[in-house]
């Protein structure tokens, strides 16, 4: 006789032999898939051993001299690649490295390096740390220089062809030459030290000198509208007088400009501008000099010349703006040795100076100053 009640306990043993064969299958696949993974955590190491090298790099300590040139702003990166692309060391990996552990890297300046070929990337770092190894072009243009002066010395410095450096100056806007100037580069190529990549061109150059000319008309607080005026009277004055009489030059050159009555209708009358208008750099001219037409001859034409007559540095321009008060008319040196000069508000006292002038070069022939 079936008892249906035993049904249900002979099912539960089936499920209970099934659930059984599944968790030692369970099992199983778990010890597998542990020993596939411990399998895997040594293997990875031996792959990286096989494929994670050292980036490619000289061993030194190279040979050869390279110019690298680091712009401002460079990134690492931007330095690395220099550095491969002039073939200084083997791989951009080994740079960065090299720089990344140098705690230094961040102190390398732009500016042009004296490299070797086939370096040690940490030894290129380091050589990209020290002044030595620096190679700027330095470029010294003197107070009062005329811009053919500062022609001619970029063209000796640089090694620059004469015609390139003019069509550079006659495109005024890429060299940032205010409206201004009127598009007269003269009085605008400020005299100062300059430092330039050796491969600056003729525009980095004078653009510098420009830029130089309009700090300097800031730093005195010049109103644009002013800056030709103040340039031309401080070129005169720069060529004309000492420093140390700088004010008394210029209160004479808007005393004779300004004032009425004073018996000299306007004239400058000084001997810089007649050499500019006949590019004489310095000297004192002939009466047959003084006697030719240029728009520069203030003998002959009132007021100021055409344009500024040379670079005046910055003492010079303050003082055309803030000169002492005077009424001078006239100075004149003395003493060609120790600068010395008087000025007269009175013609015939200016004359009398003038005198002493010519027995000091009576007593001192040759113009010769121990």
């Amino acid at each position: 006789m079936t008892d249906f009640f035993d049904q249900p306990s002979r099912r539960s043993a089936r499920k209970k032999k099934k659930g059984a064969k599944r968790l030692r299958t369970a099992i199983i696949l778990l010890v597998g898939l542990g020993l596939a993974t411990a399998a895997g955590m040594w293997a990875v190491p031996l792959v990286k051993d096989l494929f994670d090298t050292a980036p490619d790099d000289y061993p030194g300590p190279g040979a050869g001299e390279v110019i690298i040139e680091i712009s401002s702003g460079s990134s690492g990166g931007d330095i690395a690649d220099l550095l491969v692309d002039g073939g200084v060391v083997a791989s951009r990996e080994a740079a960065l490295n090299a720089l990344n552990s140098s705690v230094e890297s961040s102190r390398i300046q732009a500016g042009a390096y004296s490299m070797l070929k086939e370096m040690n990337s940490e030894e290129a770092v380091a050589w990209l740390l020290l002044p030595s190894k620096r190679v700027e072009v330095s470029i010294t243009v003197p107070e009062g220089f005329t811009y053919w002066q500062v022609y001619d010395r970029m063209v000796e410095i640089f090694g620059f062809d004469l015609d390139e450096v003019k069509e550079a100056a006659a495109d005024t806007d890429a060299l940032g030459l205010p409206a201004e100037a009127g598009g007269e580069i003269e009085g605008w190529l400020a005299p100062d030290t300059y430092m330039f990549m050796p491969s600056a061109t003729p525009t980095d150059v004078l653009k510098r000198m420009v830029s130089q000319t309009v700090s300097n008309l800031n730093a005195a607080e010049v109103p644009a509208d002013k800056w030709e005026e103040t340039l031309n009277a401080a070129s005169i004055v720069e060529k004309e007088g000492l420093p140390e009489f700088f004010g008394e030059v210029a209160r004479v050159i808007s005393n004779r400009i300004t004032l009425e009555n004073t018996g000299v209708n306007g004239l400058l009358q000084m001997d810089s501008t007649v050499n500019y208008g006949l590019g004489i750099n310095g000297g004192v001219p002939t009466r047959e000099q003084i006697e030719e037409d240029t728009p520069w001859n203030t003998y002959i034409h009132p007021g100021l010349p055409k344009t500024p007559i040379g670079a005046p540095r910055l003492a010079a321009i303050q003082a055309v703006i803030d000169p002492p008060e005077g009424p001078w008319l006239y100075f004149v040196t003395v003493d060609l040795c120790t600068g010395e000069t008087l000025f007269e508000e009175d013609y015939k006292k200016h004359q009398q100076n003038i005198e002493l002038l010519r027995e000091w070069r009576e007593e001192n022939p040759g113009n010769e100053c121990s």
